[in-house]
């Protein structure tokens, strides 16, 4: 199986100011994000050949017990409403679930908080295959392409439901699992009464900077 350091997957962190959600939006000078900072926060990534039936891919079905999939496509000529869909899909969210995709043709930008709150911006491209962890804070948006078909992979019957943030999702049992496990130093300042508000730029603040 190969590692996520192996995979191709480009990663980085995204500029305050987003004008328009499908272009790279690097900040300048470019940041990089790599696997190790990817992996602390749960998201993995591998790189397969981007078929239905690769042979790696039925391996890590198995693993993982991933006994539901189906396959969708994105694009202005497949999707309807297609620019509304995909405002809504850039809307940060969390899931109860963790959420696998495999990408089978095209591209599009995953964009996941960092334990400060900063936005990472993650470039799938055909052959990734991408979890995020349920209870992390992220959105998704094509590229400038504007057309990706993806397998989503699920464990049990599939549940889509999007959880936003300020509606619910801070206070979700997904939520406070994901911070038990990958953010156990913001939990404990939480839990000391601490300020876990991220200032307007999406930076958090200063005094959250060990988290």
């Amino acid at each position: 199986m190969v590692k996520l350091e192996k995979s191709g997957i480009e990663a980085w962190y995204m500029k305050d100011e987003v004008e328009d959600q499908r272009a790279e939006n690097r900040c300048d000078p470019n940041e990089p994000v790599g696997v190790e900072e990817l992996s602390a926060l749960g998201v993995d990534s591998w790189k397969l050949s981007g078929t239905e039936d690769d042979k790696e891919l039925e391996q890590i079905r198995k693993d993982q017990d991933y006994n539901y999939n189906d396959v969708i496509t994105c694009s202005p000529e497949k999707l309807p409403n297609y620019e509304a869909k995909l405002k809504t899909f850039f809307e940060e969210h969390i899931h109860a679930d963790p959420e696998v995709r495999y990408v089978l043709e095209g591209s599009g930008y995953f964009d996941v908080r960092d334990k400060q709150d900063r936005w990472i911006r993650i470039d799938c491209k055909e052959g990734h295959l991408i979890t995020l962890p349920a209870g992390i804070f992220h959105r998704f948006t094509l590229d400038s392409s504007n057309y990706i078909k993806a397998m989503r992979l699920f464990q049990g019957e599939p549940v889509w439901t999007p959880i936003n943030r300020g509606e619910g999702a801070e206070e979700h049992d997904a939520r406070k699992l994901y911070e038990k496990a990958y953010q156990p130093s913001k939990k404990a300042k939480i839990d000391a009464g601490g300020d876990d508000k991220p200032v307007a730029n999406g930076h958090a603040p200063e005094v959250a900077a060990e988290a």
